[in-house]
């Protein structure tokens, strides 16, 4: 990618700009208004189907003096799986944004990924498996120099005490191999539920959800759930979807997250699913400043990756120290 941002369409819109996630509004139906003024008045507040950012209002919102009716939960399936649809059109290239190439890597790369960045993770783990390319060589490290290496991720002791812990179980344990089972992983060091659904559903293609940050706070955005706790989270949208669908649902919502549905200002007049989203409204609605608060290959910038798939259509992270 050139540094030009991503252009993305999804169904029923003419065109969408920068942006993935996609919605089409199931919420409510626009009341018809008599009059020139008052149609214009309700058009111009809702927000676009697909194509927010490119200023097509729609219906998304009941119209001003309608109190919406409550959404059932079989509407809200529906609406939480036209999402799931739209995304993948928006993001056909989602994937885990940790550098890895085989599930030893990706275990380690996701422990360290707590409380930091996956840029920066992806920028420290070079280094670190060339120096300890095997369980076997991390749980024989000096704690010194393998904290030195893993510094840039934050809280580097604690994270070296749980590298040398799970690489010394998988030596002892499972003969140098990570396992392919939930109930074995999270007996490891460092290993909760979130990063072993990371290593099952994208080293050993066992379907699974990841509720991080991002998930959690879009699918309370969304509706989708309530809950708090990411194991009830997981539970909950896990009952939505079919399960092979929930790898790949993880990686579609965590993109928009990063990339659009931003915590503080989501870029609500560039997001291609505006019309299926009961928060709308909640960020920037005027589709020129919403386009300024993309990010990654949406925006025209890097990614996270310094070795992304070969369909991601953006530019790899630099180096570490080099930008």
């Amino acid at each position: 990618m050139s540094g030009t941002p991503v252009t993305t369409q999804a169904k029923g819109a003419d065109g969408v700009s920068g942006d993935k996630n996609s919605a089409v509004g199931e919420q409510g139906v626009r009341s018809r208004k008599k009059g020139a003024s008052g149609s214009a008045k309700a058009a111009a507040d809702q927000p676009s189907s697909a194509g927010a950012a490119a200023g097509k209002p729609t219906s998304a919102k009941p119209a001003a003096g309608k109190p919406a009716k409550p959404e059932s939960h079989l509407a809200m399936v529906r609406r939480a799986r036209r999402i799931n649809r739209e995304l993948a059109e928006v993001y056909p290239y989602a994937h885990p944004e940790l550098d890895f190439r085989n599930p030893f890597e990706l275990l380690v790369a996701t422990v360290l990924s707590a409380q930091t960045t996956d840029l920066r993770v992806n920028q420290t783990t070079p280094a670190l498996f060339a120096a300890y390319p095997t369980p076997e060589d991390m749980a024989a490290a000096v704690p010194e120099k393998l904290e030195e290496i893993i510094r840039p991720t934050g809280f580097f002791r604690a994270k070296a005490r749980s590298l040398m812990g799970l690489s010394a179980a998988l030596r002892d344990d499972f003969g140098g191999e990570v396992p392919g089972r939930l109930a074995d992983l999270v007996k490891l060091p460092g290993v909760g539920r979130k990063t072993a659904n990371v290593v099952l559903g994208n080293a050993f293609g066992v379907p699974g959800i990841t509720v991080d940050t991002h998930f959690g706070r879009l699918v309370r955005r969304w509706k989708w759930t309530e809950q708090e706790d990411p194991e009830k989270v997981e539970a909950e949208v896990a009952a939505i979807f079919p399960k092979s669908e929930w790898t790949m649902l993880s990686h579609r919502v965590v993109f928009h997250g990063r990339r659009i549905c931003h915590s503080r200002k989501p870029a609500c007049g560039a997001c291609p699913i505006a019309s299926l989203c009961p928060a709308y409204g909640e960020g920037e609605t005027d589709p020129d400043k919403a386009k300024k608060l993309l990010k990654y290959e949406m925006g025209g910038y890097p990614g996270q990756r310094l070795s992304p798939p070969p369909d991601y259509p953006g530019r790899p992270a630099p180096p570490l120290g080099a930008g």
